[in-house]
């Protein structure tokens, strides 16, 4: 058995959850509301503030979509209770970020400004601390993790001097530049 998938999902104070048409479970919370189509294979039991899904076979397709189903119900109940964030990281000299209403203006080092409008339900600041450090955050996982994803794209850091917009933990090797040569 799935050692995720058996893991009864909790539902908190505030959290509404309903099963309609089938398998597509509704979530709403004080952040927003989500919907999910639960594959047919799974079962979907909601009773007093408790969910679990249930697989109706042992073979390997229904084993992992066990875990996975769970795991997606969790995320959404999470995600309209606390929310989700990715912190990104700017490095260079001259690369910066600004918001400008929805949207982030990135000056990352080219002729021109990058603008980029996030998705509806995920929104973008800069830490007022620290100004090379953009929040991400949304109460849909999926979508904060494409909207950093994309913002990350616009310059991934360069493995020479490390310039560019990581995950604010991530490790980037550095290589060794162009030794000088001997004549």
């Amino acid at each position: 058995m799935s050692r995720i998938g058996k893991l009864p999902i909790t539902v908190p104070n505030g959290v509404t959850v309903e099963k309609r048409d089938g398998n597509v479970i509704f979530v709403k919370g004080p952040k927003g509301e989500l919907s999910l189509s639960v594959h047919e294979l799974m079962n979907v039991e909601i009773k007093d503030n408790e969910i679990t899904v249930i697989r109706s076979a042992d073979n390997k397709q229904n084993r992992s979509l066990h875990g996975l189903s769970r795991m997606l119900i969790a995320n959404m109940i999470e995600g309209v209770t606390k929310g989700f964030e990715k912190r990104l990281e700017i490095q260079g000299v001259g690369y910066r970020a600004a918001i400008q209403g929805r949207k982030a203006v990135l000056s990352l080092g080219f002729s021109h400004p990058i603008e980029y409008n996030p998705p509806e339900g995920v929104t973008i600041a800069v830490d007022q601390d620290k100004k090379n450090i953009i929040i991400v955050s949304g109460y849909n996982k999926q979508l904060v993790g494409e909207a950093a994803a994309k913002i990350r794209s616009f310059r991934k850091p360069e493995p020479y001097k490390g310039k560019g917009i990581r995950y604010e933990n991530e490790y980037v090797q550095r290589k060794a530049g162009k030794a000088a040569g001997k004549e």
